[in-house]
């Protein structure tokens, strides 16, 4: 008996350890386009500048590219954990690896399912630099 308590409590402890997952809620246009419009927002685009150049969505506050080494030290560096975070890329593939790391380190991540192309597609607002 003390045997199988034992396992039970180790295999719990290790679910417990490994098991979780971060938080983050992916969302489709018209959710995203309804929480970006809360101005406390910070609005971060994490495709590549080349891509950010092309065009963005409107009150994108910063570009910060995913796929570079230095995602995560530059975005902790420079978005408040006070404040949630709403994140694109192309096509939400991208995006999904950003809201990881950043709910990892505590931010609250909404991130937009469909990326740049669902927002293009639903025919929303493209912005130019």
């Amino acid at each position: 008996m003390k045997r199988i308590t034992l396992t039970l409590i180790m295999g719990l402890s290790f679910l417990g350890l490994f098991g979780q997952t971060s938080k983050f809620k992916t969302v489709d246009v018209k959710e995203f386009e309804k929480f970006i419009s809360d101005t406390t927002v910070s609005l971060l685009d994490v495709r590549t500048p080349a891509e950010h150049a092309e065009g963005f969505i409107p009150g994108t506050h910063f570009n910060i590219d995913v796929l570079e080494d230095t995602f995560t030290k530059i975005a902790t560096e420079t978005l408040s954990k006070d404040k949630p975070v709403a994140l694109y890329c192309r096509s939400g593939n991208r995006s999904k690896k950003a809201a990881r790391i950043l709910a990892e380190k505590g931010y609250q991540v909404v991130e937009l399912g469909t990326g740049f192309r669902g927002w293009a597609a639903a025919g929303k607002d493209i912005a130019k630099p």
